[in-house]
């Protein structure tokens, strides 16, 4: 997953339960990988350029996230089995 021009690329992302996977933030601004709304999995530090995120998806379901930095950042991975 590419962070970059202040966006998440690709916004939804389809992937198997079991997969891992990892945000590469490609600005100079630093940005989060945060769960939206409470008790989601993903809780990134700050980003800062080339540094990178990564979770295993284990469930199946879709995870909503943004950045809490610029929170019109926002994006889904969708879990399958």
């Amino acid at each position: 997953m590419a962070i970059k021009n202040f966006a998440f690329a690709p916004a939804t992302l389809k992937v198997k339960v079991g997969t891992t996977v990892t945000w590469t933030n490609q600005d100079t601004d630093a940005h989060t990988v945060t769960s939206t709304g409470s008790g989601g999995p993903l809780h990134s530090a700050a980003l800062n350029t080339h540094a990178t995120f990564s979770y295993t998806f284990t469930k199946p379901g879709t995870y909503s996230y943004l950045c809490t930095i610029h929170p019109f950042m926002t994006a889904t991975v969708e879990v399958t089995r």
